[in-house]
């Protein structure tokens, strides 16, 4: 699964069609927690995320939504920068 981003130790990927289903989402590991995060709506959909770092993920996530869907529809992944 290509990477996307790291930082403060969680890291986001993305897997493309066939192999993965609507809603356009991506893909989050912090440690031995995962989350899945729907990119139109920001809401993390599945997963054991802790809650600190699911904000970490939407406050980046605003930042990228465009991109990030983008690179869902096309199929083309991007590094994008971290959250700051």
């Amino acid at each position: 699964m290509p990477e996307i981003c790291r930082f403060y130790g969680i890291v986001i990927k993305m897997f493309f069609k066939p192999k993965e289903h609507e809603p356009s989402h991506i893909h989050v590991l912090y440690g031995e927690y995962v989350g899945l995060f729907n990119i139109q709506t920001l809401e993390m959909i599945e997963g054991d995320l802790p809650h600190r770092a699911q904000e970490l993920v939407i406050e980046w996530m605003e930042q990228h939504k465009d991109s990030l869907q983008i690179m869902w529809s096309e199929q083309k992944i991007d590094k994008l920068p971290p959250l700051e």
